[in-house]
């Protein structure tokens, strides 16, 4: 047997559910920690590693986590329920795992035909290959130059090349569905 709810608990629910809705602080403003807006909040610089020249921090999904402050006045809730002047924002890094640009480019060139740029990066069976005919005969060492100048050939782990931090990085630009076109005037 289901006993409906008196008057006293839904008022007092409905209560609970208003006072929730509002900010805690007076003279501040609460929102949620995802909804926050371009300038309602400052991320200081995040710092670079030197080993790899990337953020501190920067995870296998190509993604850092920085502390961020909100401006004055504005509080941000999460699920806990508690105001914050500060949030964790992840921001795009390029993760790397050690396998220097510079170092692979130079062993393609100088030993690329006997495979010690392809056992470098992590792959022992093409190095192999490489090695048995000899680059295939110096035009296998050619495209793996040119590759690997262009950044095509990454290392087996699927990581990045460390690189200088305002080095030589190639960036791809892609075209897809969820480009955003911004029409022109001469359109």
């Amino acid at each position: 047997m289901m006993i409906a709810p008196g008057p006293s608990l839904v008022l007092s629910f409905s209560a609970v559910l208003l006072l929730q809705s509002f900010p805690e602080s007076a003279g501040g403003h609460t929102i949620n920690c995802q909804e926050v807006l371009m300038g309602q909040f400052f991320c200081p610089e995040p710092k670079i590693d030197a080993a790899t020249q990337q953020i501190v921090g920067c995870t296998r999904n190509n993604s850092a986590e920085l502390i961020c402050y909100l401006a004055k006045d504005i509080h941000c809730r999460e699920g806990t329920g508690m105001n914050k002047t500060h949030f964790k924002r992840s921001v795009p890094c390029e993760w790397t795992n050690g396998y220097s640009f510079e170092i692979t480019l130079i062993l393609s060139v100088f030993l690329g035909m006997f495979g010690v740029d392809r056992l470098y990066l992590g792959y022992p069976g093409l190095a192999l290959a490489k090695f048995c005919t000899l680059g295939g005969m110096f035009l296998w060492q050619l495209i793996d130059i040119i590759l690997i100048a262009m950044q095509v050939v990454r290392p087996a782990d699927d990581s990045q090349y460390v690189v200088a931090h305002f080095g030589q990085r190639l960036i791809r630009l892609v075209f897809n569905n969820e480009t955003q076109v911004v029409a022109q005037d001469d359109w």
